[in-house]
């Protein structure tokens, strides 16, 4: 790509967001090729560092939000007067419908260069309530249509790329996300275990994710319910932002007194997080990439995950479980941490 001005595209500029972090990256990356670069989303978070941020705004609300995402191609003033903006950039690199609505017009209207970076849709039979189930078939079929004039596609695993053509006939190049330098090996975890009050003989397993139904976190605690009564003093560390209330009070039913809830972590202590855990588990059963993974193998710790979607692609240390073995998942954690 010839030195040029970039727009990126995502709906939540937010550490929360692995898809925002992959994000962040990619604009430190074109700028140290010498792009000039902007990012514009709809609310936004995460500090721009060299490059310029745009936030076009969106309700306050969460469930309004959702709705005004899933619906954003009704306010066509805003996709009109963003697009607008876009004509002055040479390419344009769009994250997760609905944002693919600007890049589309932007393509049709102004013939810019249109990138889709394809992170994939969650499965909607993995979510529990009707309407759930409803929003995400209509996020699939909404953001499918959305990529009829993409000039280029990228899928971050081979499970995406082969979804992706599925669905929409769209092929794609695979480019795996790059993993930030702050998650290596040698970082000191002591303070984070200090300050959740982990004693030295005591094992940590640690998740970080969104607290949403298809990353089964629900099961991940009934599993930690298994360990336990072999492995007493085995803690369970979970932070993640509540995206559904109900799925969230219902976590914290499960969660017995071994288990720590948190809603958000400092971004910077994350890598310190990690290097505090003596296991990273995660019982998703839907990841196109899985980053948290790929970070927690950068700080040296092995993971157990279930053998699904990209898991196979990313793990490369730790364990694969069978699909919902519940039993297999919690043999495979004891075995690693006894």
């Amino acid at each position: 790509m010839n030195k040029g001005k970039i727009a990126i595209l995502t709906p939540t500029f937010s550490h929360y967001s692995g898809i925002d972090r992959v994000v962040d990256l990619q604009a430190k990356d074109h700028l140290k090729k010498g792009h000039k670069v902007t990012v514009f989303a709809l609310e936004a978070t995460i500090k721009p560092k060299g490059f310029k941020l745009e936030v076009l705004g969106m309700p306050k609300s969460l469930f309004k939000q959702r709705l005004y995402r899933l619906f954003f191609f009704l306010d066509s003033k805003k996709i009109r007067k963003t697009a607008e903006k876009l004509k002055e950039y040479d390419t344009v690199i769009s994250h997760q419908y609905p944002m693919n609505l600007i890049g589309k017009y932007a393509k049709k209207k102004y013939n810019i260069n249109y990138i889709y970076h394809n992170h994939g849709i969650g499965y909607s039979e993995l979510f529990t309530s009707i309407f759930e189930k409803l929003y995400m078939e209509l996020f699939k079929i909404f953001n499918n249509s959305s990529l009829k004039n993409v000039d280029s596609a990228v899928s971050v695993s081979k499970f995406l790329k082969n979804e992706l053509k599925n669905e929409s006939g769209l092929n794609s190049k695979v480019v795996y996300n790059k993993i930030d330098k702050r998650y290596k090996k040698g970082i000191n975890g002591s303070k984070i275990r200090k300050s959740l009050k982990i004693k030295n003989n005591e094992k940590l397993l640690f998740f970080i994710g969104r607290l949403s139904p298809h990353k089964n976190v629900h099961a991940l605690l009934k599993i930690f319910d298994i360990v336990v009564k072999k492995v007493p003093n085995a803690k369970l560390l979970i932070v993640g932002k509540p995206t559904f209330k109900d799925y969230y009070q219902n976590l914290k039913s499960l969660a017995n007194k071994n288990v720590i809830i948190k809603e958000s972590v400092n971004d910077k202590e994350l890598p310190n997080y990690y290097a505090a855990c003596d296991l990273y588990v995660t019982a998703s059963l839907w990841e196109g990439f899985n980053l948290p993974v790929a970070e927690a193998q950068a700080c040296g710790k092995r993971v157990v995950a279930f053998n699904v979607c990209s898991h196979p692609e990313v793990v490369k240390n730790g364990i694969l479980v069978k699909k919902v073995n519940i039993q297999g998942f919690a043999n495979a954690i004891i075995k690693l941490i006894k």
